[in-house]
Parts: C-alpha cells; sequence; structure tokens
C-alpha cells in the first residue's frame, strides 16, 4: 500500500544503481511508517523536462502515498531521509526537491483485486 514516487530532471544512473536506489527507498518507507515492505511499491521516472524557481537546473518530485494517516513527526523524518539519499543518489540539490505526502482511504486502494477498506 505504500508508495513512493520520484520524478526527476536528471538522467537515470546505471540500471544497478537504480535498482539499489529504489530497494533503500522501499526498506526506508517500510520502516519510517511501520508496515510489511512486501507492499510498498518504488518508481523512477527520470529525464523529465521540469523547471523550479524558473530554471531547469536538477530538480525532483517526490509523491509518497499510503493507507491510514502520517503525523506530522514521520512527515519530517521521511523529508529529510529522502531529501538526503536522493541529493546522495541522483545529485539533486535538497533545496530543489519537493516532497507530497499523501494519506489514502482504504477503500480508495486497490490491490490483488480488492481494496484496503
Amino acid at each position: 500500500m505504500p508508495l513512493i514516487k520520484v520524478q526527476t530532471s536528471v538522467s537515470a544512473p546505471e540500471k544497478a544503481q537504480v535498482e539499489a536506489l529504489l530497494k533503500g527507498l522501499s526498506a526506508k518507507l517500510a520502516k519510517h511508517l511501520g508496515k510489511p515492505e512486501s507492499y510498498v511499491m518504488t518508481a523512477l521516472e527520470a529525464e523529465i523536462p521540469m523547471t523550479f524557481a524558473g530554471t531547469t537546473d536538477p530538480v525532483c518530485y517526490i509523491e509518497i502515498k499510503s493507507v491510514g494517516t502520517m503525523k506530522s513527526d514521520q512527515t519530517e523524518a521521511m523529508s529529510q531521509d529522502f531529501c538526503q539519499q536522493i541529493h546522495q543518489s541522483l545529485g539533486v540539490p535538497k533545496n530543489r526537491i519537493y516532497i507530497e505526502f499523501a494519506d489514502a482511504k482504504g477503500a480508495m486502494w486497490g490491490w490483488n483485486g480488492t481494496t484496503f477498506g
């Protein structure tokens, strides 16, 4: 049920680095949310035309979605953790990364032919 999707203007690194990034994001998201990693999905979309602050300098937009309610201390910790990881992995400055946190109702999240509602 948890999802972390990373969209960035920079080129994707080599396949092994992408896999390591996605696996790292998956493990961290499960830990932050206290949910089984077996339900976590990750995605990376690179080389997307993007601007931030009126420039095309490297930028990143991250969506984090989960069934349930994320608390402000969780989102604060995730913001620090994921901004740091994206900066290290993709070279995007932390001040050019936006993260959107979204809580989903169980009935609005489908999986395996049913929902979590």
